[in-house]
């Protein structure tokens, strides 16, 4: 029971980071009309810079030359996990619906089992893969509302292929974590926010005439300072952490839970009705997350 509580915090700190990450959907999502989306990528991680400078710029330069050597991995991760995921995401929201989106979001944990398979010849246990695949009808039932028929009225467009490159990019940042080099995780996280911040800089430059148009008013403000501090600064450090601890596999399922947590906070923060399937999605959901967490146990105490 002891050997099993740093999984289970694991697991609890995987759940806050869903959260995060679900609202960070629904805040790119209400204010699309008001930011375009390569300046919020832009403003959420020269915000999170400017967090974590105090306290990882020491860890930095006391470890520049560990970062220097591993240079290639660092931008990778920069730009796959953190430029490339986000810019895919927001610019995808901002043309395919919330239904579209959370669906194929929900292809991130196979999607992380098929290319660790592909690129460092992962062997998941059945418990996982069937984890994966019950979480994945779980959050089919929630987005299609428990009716099998929406799945023909299912249509695939330009948003949707940006989401799609969004979950490849993630997918092989997460994969590809277990490369990153053995330094502070202060010191990661500032190089890999400092290269989104640098990928993102032209991209949002093209907007400028869109920028002249931003209402400054509170809620601009209130999105700005929530995608900086807690889909960023918080979830990426725990995240990360997590995917040492308990590998991309079972850390990426947990991705699963980010439409469990979006219908929540859509009920709680925009007054939407949990219905029937709500209930029978968030079980099989949760089911999967189980089982995938029941066999990194047994692999784990092999």
């Amino acid at each position: 029971m002891i050997k099993q509580k740093p999984e289970l915090r694991a697991y609890a700190m995987l759940g806050l980071v869903m959260l995060f990450w679900a609202g960070n959907s629904i805040v790119g999502r209400a204010v699309r009309g008001d930011i375009p989306p390569f300046t919020l990528a832009l403003v959420r991680w020269v915000g999170a810079l400017l967090i974590l400078a105090p306290v990882a710029l020491r860890h930095v330069i006391a470890e520049w030359d560990a970062i220097r050597r591993k240079w290639p991995v660092i931008l990778l991760l920069g730009l796959v996990g953190v430029a490339g995921f986000n810019a895919f995401l927001y610019s995808g929201l901002h043309y395919t619906t919330a239904s579209n989106a959370l669906l194929i979001q929900a292809l991130i944990p196979a999607l992380v089992l098929l290319i660790g398979a592909m690129l460092f010849h992962d062997r998941s246990p059945w418990k996982q893969v069937a984890g994966v695949a019950l979480s994945t009808l779980g959050v089919v039932i929630i987005v299609f509302r428990g009716d099998p028929m929406a799945i023909l009225r299912l249509h695939f467009g330009f948003g949707d292929s940006l989401i799609l490159g969004g979950c490849l990019a993630w997918a092989v940042y997460t994969v590809c974590l277990r490369l990153a080099p053995q330094v502070h995780p202060l010191s990661f996280l500032f190089t890999t926010f400092a290269i989104g911040a640098i990928a993102m800089a032209p991209l949002a430059a093209s907007e400028a005439q869109r920028i002249a148009r931003i209402p400054w008013k509170p809620e601009i403000f209130a999105a700005f300072a929530y995608v900086a501090i807690f889909p960023s600064v918080i979830a990426y450090f725990l995240y990360n952490a997590t995917v040492a601890n308990i590998g991309s596999g079972a850390a990426g399922q947990t991705i699963s839970l980010m439409p469990l947590f979006g219908a929540l906070l859509a009920a709680a923060l925009l007054n939407e009705k949990l219905q029937a399937y709500h209930g029978a999605g968030m079980a099989l959901i949760l089911t999967g997350v189980l089982l995938s967490a029941l066999a990194n146990a047994k692999r784990a105490g092999n």
